[in-house]
């Protein structure tokens, strides 16, 4: 059992019978009213965010999380499989539970997945990835003075938005949780 003293971003929790991540949480203490805890909840079966407040002080049951590296296979259309690096064991994983910057994975790529009550519940992404542009229109001499964007669809098939100078066959470093174009990457 945990308290709400002990509330970080990221800690899973059984509330209200399922598991759920702590994405946010602010100590609130209104004038001479009592303290509570303001935490936004992600519900880690549907992926649905809930705002909750908890008593000051108030006890949660805390969920120990088992971090395990596989390695990203394919997509199948509803799932995306993965390897495990141990036992090469084979699981599907739903989208939601991957987050937004599953769009950015490419296959051999090395993601960290978290399993609580034998169930994967979450993944680590790579903060980065480089990406192949299979799409674009080209890039013209002397188009790195202005910091103008373009569109660019990359091997992954997601388009982001990356500087004129960016042509088709370049490698650029895209950040997986905003989705933001980084560097280009010299081969």
């Amino acid at each position: 059992m945990a308290t709400t003293n002990e509330f970080r971003v990221g800690m899973v929790i059984i509330f209200n019978g399922e598991l759920h991540r702590i994405d946010e949480f602010i100590h609130r203490t209104p004038g001479n009213l009592r303290a509570f805890v303001q935490a936004k909840l992600r519900n880690l079966r549907n992926g649905r965010v809930t705002e909750t407040r908890f008593r000051s002080g108030e006890e949660v049951e805390e969920v120990r999380l088992e971090v395990k590296e596989s390695q990203y296979l394919y997509h199948d259309g509803s799932f995306y499989q993965f390897m495990d690096q141990v036992s090469y064991e084979q699981v599907g994983v739903e989208e939601h539970k991957l987050g937004e910057g599953a769009k950015f994975l490419k296959e051999g790529e090395t993601v960290k997945l978290m399993v609580a009550n034998a169930e994967i519940v979450g993944a680590e992404l790579p903060p980065n990835v480089t990406l192949k542009v299979v799409e674009t229109i080209p890039g013209v001499s002397g188009d790195t003075a202005t910091r103008a964007m373009k569109p660019a669809k990359l091997e992954t098939g997601v388009t982001v938005n990356v500087p004129l100078f960016i042509n088709e066959g370049d490698k650029v470093k895209v950040d997986t949780r905003s989705g933001q174009y980084l560097e280009r990457v010299k081969n």
